[in-house]
């Protein structure tokens, strides 16, 4: 069987040259990562290295990797004439790496394109990313439909990732990924459940960094919310930067089946115990078998979710 790490970020060399190739952020200066709302962020190289990533994958166990565009550098939310040059060059060298290595796919949200995504992933990608601060409300479920529409067509399923961090540069580096990441996802957990699942009934979808814990505010949503405590067995969150208790109390909220392993690497390192102190089945759970369902399906996606 095949251990799966479903979120980790490389940056191919042709990336790297249509970064460098801007002057206004998201562009890269050297190895310097300029964005709007973060300080310029210095990169290690070996970070992108192809090699040694593919050689820390293998020692990590893995079968497969999944790699994805990075969507706090915003290139997803640029124009589409700015957006195309980078998302081209995203699934160009996405697509040419060896194993373990695989992709989700991009696309620009702010002029939505589904025929452009629908190319992108005849390239054989295994799902779509897209940023979660475009789908945190009604409006952006109905400005993303026909990607969304795309991915149920093809029985393929969604990354949900944090985006663009607002607001400037200052304060703490640690500020973006603490504060804004975790509220997008937070929001975006909430708004899956209000909008995006009324309108998909068949999309699996995965929302990185365990949602922003908001799997862990069920019982407040029970008492404020609509009064279900059901768990929707096409949904999953993966545990990126999260360590055992945080892990274990999501276990609690929405059951073994809804975890998968992600690491973020090489912003975060995966795991030291792959059941998180949960015990084997719980490793063979996160690794093997929910990426298989998340990637797959299990034959009941089909059906409609109540």
């Amino acid at each position: 069987m095949t251990n799966v790490d479903v979120h980790q970020h490389l940056w191919t060399p042709s990336l790297v040259a249509a970064l460098r190739a801007r002057r206004e952020p998201p562009y890269l200066d050297g190895w310097t990562l300029h964005l709007d709302g973060e300080p310029p962020y210095d990169i290690p190289p070996a970070d992108h290295d192809i090699a040694l990533r593919a050689a820390l994958a293998a020692t990590d166990g893995l079968g497969r990797a999944l790699v994805s565009l990075s969507a706090p550098i915003g290139v997803e939310w640029l124009p589409a004439a700015e957006a195309r040059p980078l998302l081209d060059a995203y699934h160009e060298g996405s697509a040419a790496l060896p194993e373990p290595f695989g992709a989700w796919a991009a696309a620009c949200v702010r002029d939505i394109d589904a025929k452009e995504t629908a190319r992108d992933l005849d390239a054989g990608f295994a799902g779509l990313q897209l940023p979660a601060n475009a789908l945190v409300d009604a409006a952006g479920y109905a400005r993303c439909a026909p990607l969304l529409d795309l991915l149920e067509e093809r029985d393929l399923p969604l990354f949900v990732h944090p985006g663009p961090a607002p607001g400037g540069a200052e304060g703490p580096g640690w500020w973006p990924a603490m504060v804004p990441y975790v509220q997008q996802m937070h929001a975006a957990w909430f708004a899956f459940r209000a909008f995006g699942r009324p309108r998909h009934p068949r999309l699996r979808v995965c929302f990185a960094l365990l949602a922003g814990l908001a799997p862990l505010h069920g019982e407040r949503f029970a008492a404020r919310g609509d009064g279900s405590g059901a768990v929707d067995p096409y949904v999953f969150v993966e545990t990126s930067s999260y360590g055992p208790r945080a892990v274990d109390a999501v276990v609690r909220a929405l059951g073994v089946d809804a975890v998968v392993q992600g690491s973020d690497r090489p912003y975060a390192e995966p795991p030291q115990h792959p059941g998180f102190g949960l015990g084997g089945a719980a490793a063979y759970a996160f690794r093997v078998a929910n990426p298989r369902r998340l990637l797959f399906g299990d034959g009941r996606s089909a059906k409609r979710v109540t």
